[in-house]
């Protein structure tokens, strides 16, 4: 396990999975309990080196040549802003990787935090754009009941499994972090899910926001609740992160993922169930991505 440096002295927790642990097929005893520690606590933790770099450049080599035809859309899934639009990779052979999307380390962990009949329910992603503009502080969902019916915070029921397929920091548009925000009760179920900003002031003395930096390879897990934001990106160059969600097995939300049939063996997992629907139409993963809350582009 190492304290990550973020450049403003704040830190997220990274287990570094090692030979050993890829061996055993899972993480050891000590660093399975760090990352779920990490994730009650935090809300986040990042499993270090566990995606094959190959893997990853061939998934950024397709999504930055989708990236165009995606932007020349009439209807262009922009989230907020025109510098962060809604991105699906290629949901077909030969881009579909075992170590991106039945990761054995990340299953170790989301499957210890909600339980046993785990299902994804999301294969699509975001690409910060080379802009100056920045999303408003937001938590992708909210606590499942109404902030006023709670005490406590409930136990988590989803969690976001972002790759990136470059290395990120605050430079090319790094993901702004609220810390332990997964357990704070402003954002409940049927609200709005932009965090107030009074809310943002009074976390704000509390624990300021981090732009943690972390490289391909690594797979960052969080609570769906963690309030976050896309960040401006200052590079010339597009950076994409692929997205899925965890559930547990009794949450219904998303609709069925779509997938080539011939792809169906490959989602066959002992833990980990894909809500999918596989077809032998072809798939259109350039169209059917949806942004959220766009104003101007």
């Amino acid at each position: 396990m190492n304290l990550l440096a973020t450049g403003d002295g704040s830190t997220v927790i990274t287990i570094d999975v090692e030979e050993a642990d890829r061996d055993a097929g899972g993480l050891a005893p000590e660093k399975l309990q760090a990352a779920l520690e990490a994730l009650r606590t935090d809300g986040l933790v990042v499993l270090a080196d566990v995606v094959d770099l190959e893997h990853i450049d061939a998934l950024h080599e397709r999504m930055l040549s989708d990236l165009a035809l995606l932007k020349a859309r009439p209807d262009a899934p922009y989230n907020w802003t025109a510098g962060n639009i809604q991105q699906d990779p290629p949901p077909f052979e030969p881009y579909l990787f075992e170590d991106v999307l039945l990761n054995q380390h990340v299953i170790a962990v989301t499957a210890a935090i909600l339980g046993p009949g785990l299902r994804n329910v999301m294969y699509s992603g975001n690409t910060s754009l080379p802009s100056d503009t920045r999303q408003p502080v937001h938590a992708d969902m909210g606590h499942l009941w109404p902030s006023e019916a709670l005490e406590i915070a409930h136990p988590p029921a989803q969690l976001v499994v972002n790759v990136p397929t470059v290395d990120v920091s605050a430079e090319n548009g790094a993901t702004e972090i609220w810390l332990g925000t997964h357990r704070d009760l402003t954002v409940g179920v049927g609200g709005d899910i932009e965090v107030p900003l009074d809310a943002l002031e009074a976390r704000r003395e509390i624990e300021p926001p981090i732009q943690p930096v972390i490289r391909r390879g690594s797979v960052l897990i969080r609570d769906v609740r963690l309030w976050h934001a896309g960040m401006p990106n200052h590079t010339d160059r597009p950076r994409p992160m692929i997205a899925m969600v965890h559930v547990s097995h009794w949450l219904e939300v998303g609709t069925p993922l779509e997938f080539p049939a011939s792809s169906k063996p490959f989602f066959e997992h002992p833990v980990l169930t894909t809500a999918a629907r596989f077809t032998d139409q072809p798939s259109d993963h350039i169209y059917r991505s949806q942004g959220f809350g766009m104003v101007d582009a």
